[in-house]
């Protein structure tokens, strides 16, 4: 790559205005098949630096910030280790961005991400790489399960509510005879578990990933009946009439039963 060339490229990304944001992106696009991993990484480091902005401040920035995640996920697979090291280190905003570009990547980065899981020096962290597992759309993301599954039964809520959500999203890519029949059962267990968890997030996300477990083909008719009469009773529309009394898992309740 030309230095004339690098040297645009970073005055655009480095602007406020997003429009010079977008045509540096742009420019970015063009050089990365041509460029090697060590030509290309100055070039990772600007896309990511573009993570840390904050679209509640910057709400004009959120296009060029998606546009960056994307660019980002187009680096290649040697890219999924240095994403992963710099999601262990940013910010939260930042963090969110670094594992959605990972989601974006595919199955070549659930290994490294799974990895990582086991890695993680705290909580949080296991909770990004969940999310992150969680975007991957392919059938392979079941060697991810037993992740999610151990993180839904942990004593820390944030990484208790991230792996609740991520089995539902893994439910979406995994194929219908993928899971065997005791992880299944193990899964069921686990989020009927859950649906008594204190926190109602937690509870909602629970009732959703049920629901998609049922949805996309994953449970035994008798598991069906028994998650259609829990979702009646979260409901309130059994012979109890004791629903659960926050609205968001009410809500997601009523959407489940459509999949019973």
């Amino acid at each position: 790559m030309q230095q004339d060339t690098y040297r645009t490229i970073s005055t655009l990304l480095a602007s406020t205005d997003p429009v010079e944001i977008h045509r540096g992106l742009t420019l970015v696009k063009a050089q990365l098949p041509a460029l090697s991993q060590e030509e290309a990484q100055p070039l990772l480091d600007m896309v990511v630096a573009l993570f840390y902005i904050d679209p509640l401040d910057l709400p004009e920035h959120l296009p060029v910030l998606e546009e960056a995640i994307t660019v980002a996920a187009g680096f290649g697979t040697w890219a999924i280790p240095v994403l992963i090291q710099d999601m262990a280190t940013g910010d939260v905003k930042a963090q969110m961005a670094l594992a959605q570009a990972l989601g974006h990547m595919g199955a070549d980065a659930i290994g490294p991400l799974v990895a990582q899981y086991h890695d993680c020096p705290e909580s949080s962290c296991g909770a990004f790489v969940l999310y992150a597992l969680g975007k991957i759309k392919s059938p392979q993301i079941i060697v991810a399960v037993p992740v999610a599954l151990e993180a839904a039964g942990a004593a820390d809520q944030e990484l208790r509510d991230s792996a609740t959500r991520a089995i539902g999203k893994f439910a979406e890519s995994i194929l219908p005879a993928g899971l065997g029949a005791d992880m299944r059962d193990a899964l069921v267990e686990r989020l009927r578990g859950n649906l008594g968890d204190a926190s109602p997030g937690i509870r909602a996300k629970a009732v959703r990933s049920l629901g998609k477990l049922a949805k996309f083909g994953h449970l035994t008719a008798e598991q069906r009946d028994q998650l259609k009469v829990t979702l009646k009773r979260i409901l309130g529309e059994d012979e109890h009439f004791e629903w659960d009394r926050a609205y968001v898992v009410r809500k997601e309740a009523k959407e489940a039963l459509g999949y019973v």
